[in-house]
């Protein structure tokens, strides 16, 4: 299998709470990867251990939200996988997932119930990452997250940057009706709560790099292969089978 290509890595500190000290298992990239070949290994070995990888993935499916007025999110909610994406728009690799992979995975598998996407904004690169991240969600809240998303992971586009008259004219691209709106959703308490929500969510379970992901509760780290994606999409369902 291709090896992983992660994005930046957070240099923030990580935050573990107690009742998910489990999580730790996941923390860095390596420990992502050992935590996805561990779920993979037979179930032979002590009680012990077998227990705190159910206990462990039991904690990290029960993250996906599926509220079905997420505006970040696209599927069904009651699809029987989740695919939890922690990203950030100046990510080179997430670009990568966002124009290659995103797109597949949507025609295959959201369009026919079986796939539910669930994006977390991760910014780790500063302030422009910070500000591209609250410009999507002001962006969702007019139901035009889909198109920012696909307009700041256009070929070439982190490269100008997401300074305020980047993202304004990014919104305009993306089609958002009420750019007045879109300002104040941006600069507003909303958003940065919203943000810090997604960001100590990844940090409590130990994301360090982007894009991360989770498949009901199966971690993947870096821009994999589509193979990788179809691959843990088909074992989720499968298991999620009554």
């Amino acid at each position: 299998m291709s090896s992983s290509k992660p994005g930046k890595t957070s240099k923030k500190p990580l935050h573990i709470a107690a009742g998910v000290a489990l999580a730790a298992l996941t923390l860095g990239l390596v420990s992502w990867q050992a935590s996805t070949a561990a779920t993979d290994r037979p179930s032979g070995g002590s009680g012990a251990s077998a227990a705190a990888r159910t206990d462990l993935s039991a904690q990290l499916k029960a993250l996906a939200r599926r509220e079905s007025g997420d505006k970040l999110a696209v599927g069904r909610a009651d699809a029987p996988v989740v695919l939890i994406e922690y990203s950030d728009f100046l990510c080179g690799y997430c670009g990568k997932f966002a124009r290659d992979t995103e797109p597949e995975l949507v025609k295959k598998y959201v369009e026919d119930g079986t796939l539910r996407i669930e994006w977390r904004n991760f910014p780790i690169f500063g302030a422009d990452s910070e500000a591209a991240a609250k410009a999507a969600w002001a962006a969702g809240q007019q139901d035009r997250f889909s198109a920012f998303h696909a307009a700041a992971y256009a070929d070439g586009a982190k490269e100008k940057g997401f300074g305020g008259a980047r993202l304004l004219e990014l919104a305009e691209q993306a089609g958002v009706p009420d750019l007045e709106r879109f300002k104040k959703d941006m600069a507003g308490e909303q958003a940065a709560a919203a943000l810090k929500k997604d960001q100590d969510e990844g940090y409590r379970i130990g994301v360090t790099s982007t894009p991360s992901f989770l498949v009901n509760g199966q971690p993947l780290a870096g821009a994999q292969p589509l193979d990788a994606f179809t691959a843990a999409i088909a074992k989720a369902e499968a298991a999620a089978r009554p």
